[in-house]
């Protein structure tokens, strides 16, 4: 990164900086001062970090702040922001997209830009904001439509989530595969692992890279999250199938045993790592 690409975070002040990364939002009451106080010391210096991998997530969209031979594109999109995620092979420009939930000009405009060839689309659960563009995209790429059994009925349900969040209801596709907890999704270098992390919906799942995740040896591994963790927050579980047992279970029993080290795009706002959010979550305490 340049010296004028840099984020100048020193005009920042603390309760700015954990605002950015979204770690005041999980506090249901009082105020941003006194949920600052429950911030431990020793975060701020990883919260630098954060931001400054954030940052480069948007300045530089197609390479991956980790390692250069990895195409990462995040694309917020729609009226609730999603974030669409393509993950490329620069080699053989074969890419997978993750959650393309509206906007699909937007996303053909950046895989065009870069020629990826879209070999799987996969949503990490069937809430509209996450699903709204799958049909569109399936007809534009011929890519299968990949999600977890468990959402079929809640994809089957899009009627009733759009009367809910008061939108016009998308057009469906077929599900071409449906994933299972452990299956593997390989494409151009990389192979991705499903992760099977119920409670924010039945069917919802994650994503996870290790390092050794084929011909390419990362840096750090990664984990793509859908909406069952965020930055310094969880899923949210009262919605349809939503489980505040499931969710926590997921997130203790295979989420917070993953390396501290992954990096964690979330299906929301801004990256964090495992080792994070097990130090300052509060839902993980």
């Amino acid at each position: 990164m340049s010296a004028e690409a840099k984020p100048p975070l020193l005009r920042f002040n603390r309760r700015d900086k954990i605002q950015r990364l979204g770690y005041l939002r999980p506090f249901k009451s009082g105020s941003f001062a006194a949920a600052l106080k429950r911030v431990p010391e020793e975060i701020f210096p990883k919260v630098d970090i954060l931001l400054v991998m954030d940052a480069t997530h948007k300045m530089a969209p197609t390479s991956d702040a980790v390692h250069p031979d990895m195409i990462y594109m995040k694309i917020p999109v729609g009226m609730l922001q999603c974030n669409c995620q393509i993950i490329g092979d620069p080699k053989t420009l074969e890419a997978i997209v993750i959650d393309p939930g509206d906007e699909v000009e937007r996303i053909l405009s950046m895989l065009g830009r870069y020629k990826l060839s879209v070999k799987a689309i996969i949503s990490t659960h069937a809430h509209i904001d996450h699903v709204g563009g799958l049909a569109k995209l399936h007809m534009y790429t011929g890519a299968p439509v990949m999600m977890h059994g468990d959402d079929l009925p809640l994809y089957h349900g899009m009627e009733e989530q759009a009367a809910f969040i008061g939108m016009a209801t998308p057009e469906l596709t077929e599900v071409d595969q449906v994933l299972k907890d452990g299956d593997t999704l390989p494409w151009g270098g990389f192979h991705a692992s499903v992760i099977h992390t119920p409670g924010h919906t039945p069917g919802s799942v994650s994503l996870y890279m290790p390092k050794d995740c084929g011909r390419v040896k990362l840096a750090q591994p990664q984990l793509f999250a859908g909406d069952t963790l965020f930055a310094g927050s969880i899923g949210r579980t009262d919605l349809w199938g939503g489980s505040m047992e499931q969710i926590m279970e997921s997130l203790r029993e295979k989420l917070m045993q993953l390396p501290d080290d992954t990096l964690v795009h979330p299906g929301h706002g801004g990256s964090t790592t495992i080792g994070l959010e097990k130090e300052m979550n509060p839902f993980l305490k």
